[in-house]
């Protein structure tokens, strides 16, 4: 008489629930420091910002930047 072998199969299903969990929780923790680091106020006294204000004023100058070299009349 055979002894019956699990499928592998079977063995794949338990293993894709744990990475569904640990991607649940990653996600988790990266959104909830996106909400704590996005209520953080940035800057000196005067000028309060946040982090979304501060990667905005940050594109800002870069895309600045980057148009003001290419209107340089060098060639």
């Amino acid at each position: 008489m055979k002894t019956h072998t699990p499928r592998p199969q079977l063995r794949r299903r338990h293993r894709r629930g744990q990475a569904m969990v640990e991607y649940s929780f990653i996600n988790w923790a990266l959104v909830l420091a996106l909400i704590v680091m996005m209520s953080v106020d940035f800057g000196s006294g005067d000028q309060e910002m946040n982090v979304i204000d501060a990667f905005l004023r940050a594109y800002q100058i870069y895309y600045d930047s980057f148009y003001f070299v290419l209107n340089l009349p060098f060639p």
